[in-house]
C-alpha cells in the first residue's frame, strides 16, 4: 500500500479564513473525499477518489493522484492559493 508523502502538500480552505487542512498523501486525500468534501459531488471529485484509490493500491503515482485531488479541490473552491 502506498502511503508515501507527496511532494507537495495541497491545502484546502476551512469556513474560517485563518485556518486550512493539509492533505500530505493518498490516505489523507481518500478520506478528505469521503468524509468532509463539500456538498455538489462532481466528476472531478470522483475522479480525485479513482486516483487516490489506485495510488493506495499501487496501480497509479502519487503524482496522479496528487494532481486529480488538486483539480478536484480548485474546481469545488476549495483549494487554497498562496
Amino acid at each position: 500500500m502506498n502511503t508515501t508523502i507527496w511532494d507537495a502538500n495541497v491545502e484546502l480552505k476551512k469556513e474560517c479564513e485563518d485556518h486550512f487542512d493539509v492533505i500530505r498523501n493518498p490516505r489523507d486525500a481518500l478520506a478528505y473525499l469521503l468524509s468532509k468534501w463539500p456538498e455538489g459531488r462532481g466528476a472531478s471529485q470522483a475522479t480525485a477518489r479513482r486516483a487516490c484509490l489506485g495510488a493506495l493500491a499501487g496501480t497509479n503515482t502519487n503524482a496522479e493522484a496528487r494532481a486529480a485531488f488538486e483539480f478536484a479541490a480548485r474546481e469545488a473552491g476549495i483549494l487554497r492559493q498562496h
